[in-house]
């Protein structure tokens, strides 16, 4: 009988697990893009700003994931990712 509950469990934790490991995995692709391109930064840019607001959601998205709030950590580095997005 426990096997049962133990296994439903699992299979409804799994996906938030999976969710909230993906906040590390969008801060290593900011920070890769950054990285990438030298040309982005508040000098040669498009528009200053974004980069700016990209390195300030990114530092607000590891700070929600270190509090637990993976879900809105989630929201601020896809802004962010989406940010990067149009500059490059």
């Amino acid at each position: 009988m426990k096997l049962p509950r133990l296994l439903a469990a699992l299979l409804v934790s799994f996906p938030l697990i999976a969710w909230g490991s993906n906040c590390p995995n969008l801060m290593m692709e900011i920070d890769e893009i950054l990285e990438s391109k030298p040309d982005l930064d508040e000098e040669t840019i498009i528009d200053e700003d974004n980069v700016k607001n990209v390195k300030q959601l990114r530092e607000e998205g590891e700070a929600l994931h270190k509090a637990g709030k993976h879900d809105e950590s989630v929201e601020m580095l896809n802004k962010a990712l989406e940010l990067l997005e149009n500059e490059t």
